[in-house]
């Protein structure tokens, strides 16, 4: 089949440029919405399509694919991809890919400045100055917790954990600790200043604790009652991952009884609903899952996942593959 007439659908709203590069390539059939497709309209939408370019918010499930047997590419333009069963794909020779490293910076900037909100109580201080509160000086007004000098620990040291590493060592002084599912080269923990813990040690020890690490079954509510309870009454977490990783009502519980002093939440377990158990709490901070969201990065990640489309349509190595043994 000529490439110009392979038909493929753009999923949601898309830079110009993206969507002029694909339809210069396919015949493109443009969802320009806000609003994600339901289900049903994405299953409708793919029939016929032998390639989809996605965000995190569209679902490619193994049912989904049954329904939809001309499908040969899915183009995520996220680096998650627990929204995909990749499985699924590889045993149906979909070819899957995301869009990783043009994201890790940016990432772990939005990270580090959502620690720093959260241990200085930037979040109440703006509240309770938006609301007409603030009055007075007092020695403890909105005292919270230094950054400089503590220990940073770290769930989960891929490209954006390192990132972090790096701000909290050069640029803070912090004492760096981390798990991961595998440790890191003796030379890559030397230039980060980073000691290898166990999870269970790093809660203990971490004066702020940030959550970098992959979505999967196994690491679902990784961060629990027993896991909060290890950590430090004057600890805060920072969540930039995924918000499976967190049980949201045993952090609201372990927040409002002062267990642990605050959090910081980039990514929610439902999102885009918040747990209202959340929204009530003082000494939280939470942004809408902006980690990725500056128009440089954004637009790299749109034109990686576009050109990974052109070219695993067109015969050529898709720049980013994640299961190349499809190809």
């Amino acid at each position: 089949m000529d490439a110009l007439k392979l038909k493929v659908l753009i999923a949601r709203r898309a830079p110009a440029d993206v969507v002029e590069k694909l339809s210069a390539h396919f015949d493109v059939d443009f969802h320009d919405g806000e609003a994600p497709l339901s289900a049903d309209e994405l299953r409708a939408r793919l029939q016929g399509k032998v390639g989809a370019y996605i965000t995190g918010t569209e679902r490619i499930t193994a049912e989904l694919l049954a329904a939809c047997p001309e499908l040969r590419a899915v183009c995520t333009m996220s680096v998650g991809y627990n929204h995909i069963d990749l499985a699924a794909c590889t045993a149906r020779r979909v070819l899957v890919t995301n869009t990783p490293d043009v994201l890790t910076e940016t990432t772990a900037d939005l990270g580090f400045a959502l620690l720093m909100a959260t241990a200085r109580r930037m979040g109440e201080g703006e509240r309770l100055l938006r609301d007409g509160l603030w009055k007075s000086w007092a020695w403890d007004f909105l005292a919270g917790a230094d950054v400089h000098g503590t220990t940073l620990g770290i769930l989960g040291m891929g490209r954006i954990g390192q990132a972090i590493a790096r701000r909290g060592r050069f640029g803070f002084g912090m004492n760096v600790a981390y798990h991961n599912r595998s440790r890191l080269p003796a030379d890559t923990e030397a230039e980060l200043g980073a000691r290898y813990l166990s999870k269970d040690e790093l809660l203990r020890q971490a004066d702020h604790l940030i959550l970098v690490l992959p979505y999967s079954a196994e690491s679902h509510h990784c961060i629990a009652t027993a896991e909060l309870a290890l950590m430090k009454p004057t600890a805060t977490l920072v969540n930039i991952a995924r918000g499976g990783l967190v049980d949201e009502d045993a952090l609201a519980a372990a927040l409002r009884e002062h267990r642990i002093a605050a959090a910081g939440l980039d990514v929610f377990e439902g999102e885009p609903r918040v747990n209202p158990a959340l929204l009530s709490l003082p000494n939280i901070v939470l942004t809408p899952h902006i980690g990725s969201a500056t128009m440089p990065t954004r637009l790299a990640m749109a034109r990686l996942a576009a050109d990974n489309l052109v070219a695993a349509l067109t015969g050529a190595p898709p720049p980013t593959p994640l299961n190349p043994e499809v190809l």
